[in-house]
């Protein structure tokens, strides 16, 4: 490993801490030290590359022991426990599931024809494939069944905020290695990847309260690669149902010809093609950011832009000309 490896990893570490400043600043320190820790660097890369992301790592530290304190900690948890963090990066991969980005696919999932089969690639634990199942709050208006689950969402342009949830015939998940919302190890390892930070004690209340849903009410989930488990999945859904493939956050994380195989193979489907993702990732949907993954994702269906929303939830904003119109 030369130092011109190092040199990139610790810039990948430099990215990310710009983008986690806003919503976790520890984990903006933390990867600042990482980036400029020769030691730490040494340890990332002695791993797979797609095993030194700055997400894994930092929510693998939290799974084991908490998250550090500061980067000493960080620094002294590696060097002296690193078997043990090696062990738990390899066995784990990046499977952030955020329900509240349910706020920004319901406006556009309602206006579709109905009844709908679900089918989410890169599902993790599957918590995105029940929109029909939690409660919204649009800038005051409510929508959806009352419960432990309130997604709010701050709008601004002609969001479509629907009058009701969409009706929902099957529920299908693709994932390399999917979770179970009722083991008590995946369920740990969700909460392990979300960031501390100010708005952490939320996410983590939204997540076990959707953890809970899909424990209820439990989802085919498919394990393997997203292009080739795709027919089985098609093979699943319910008879005269409007299939919808769907996607948050997920492409940035796919290998590029896994990605391009995958964009080709969807829209020669008789599907829906619903996206969610960094801008970019989905092609026709602007341009890939400098740093990361930048500040806002992109809405598109079939690969037409749609709205911008925030990468967790929370807010959504609507382009002109995007599909539908606001009720107000």
């Amino acid at each position: 490993m030369t130092e011109e490896d190092l040199d990139r990893i610790a810039r990948g570490y430099r990215e990310f801490a710009g983008e986690a400043r806003p919503t976790s600043p520890l984990y903006a320190r933390l990867a600042e030290h990482v980036a400029g820790s020769r030691p730490v660097l040494r340890f990332l890369a002695g791993l797979p590359t797609g095993k030194r992301q700055p997400n894994l790592l930092l929510a693998a530290l939290q799974l084991l022991d908490g998250a550090p304190a500061d980067g000493v900690e960080l620094e002294r948890r590696i060097t002296e426990d690193g078997d043990r963090v090696r062990e738990t990066v390899l066995a784990r991969a990046t499977q952030t599931n955020e329900p509240a980005r349910c706020g920004a696919l319901l406006p556009v999932l309602a206006q579709l024809d109905g009844p709908l089969t679900l089918v989410e690639v890169g599902t993790s634990a599957g918590l995105c494939l029940y929109p029909d199942r939690y409660g919204y709050d649009y800038d005051g208006v409510q929508v959806g069944p009352p419960g432990a689950l309130r997604i709010r969402v701050e709008t601004s342009g002609p969001v479509p905020v629907p009058d009701a949830v969409p009706e929902v015939a099957a529920r299908i998940g693709i994932d390399l290695n999917p979770l179970d919302p009722t083991d008590p190890g995946d369920r740990a390892w969700l909460r392990a990847l979300v960031w501390p930070g100010p708005v952490a004690d939320e996410r983590l209340r939204r997540l076990d309260a959707a953890a809970e849903v899909a424990a209820r009410e439990p989802a085919t989930l498919l394990r393997g690669d997203l292009v080739e488990r795709l027919p089985d999945a098609l093979d699943l859904a319910a008879p005269g149902s409007t299939v919808v493939v769907m996607h948050t956050a997920l492409l940035p994380y796919v290998p590029g010809d896994v990605r391009a195989r995958f964009v080709e193979t969807v829209t020669g489907l008789p599907v829906r093609w619903l996206a969610q993702e960094p801008p970019g990732a989905v092609p026709g949907t602007g341009e890939r950011p400098l740093d990361g993954w930048g500040e806002e994702f992109v809405v598109s269906l079939d690969g037409r832009p749609l709205a911008r929303s925030a990468p967790h939830g929370g807010r959504l904003d609507w382009l002109d000309g995007g599909l539908g119109a606001s009720r107000g």
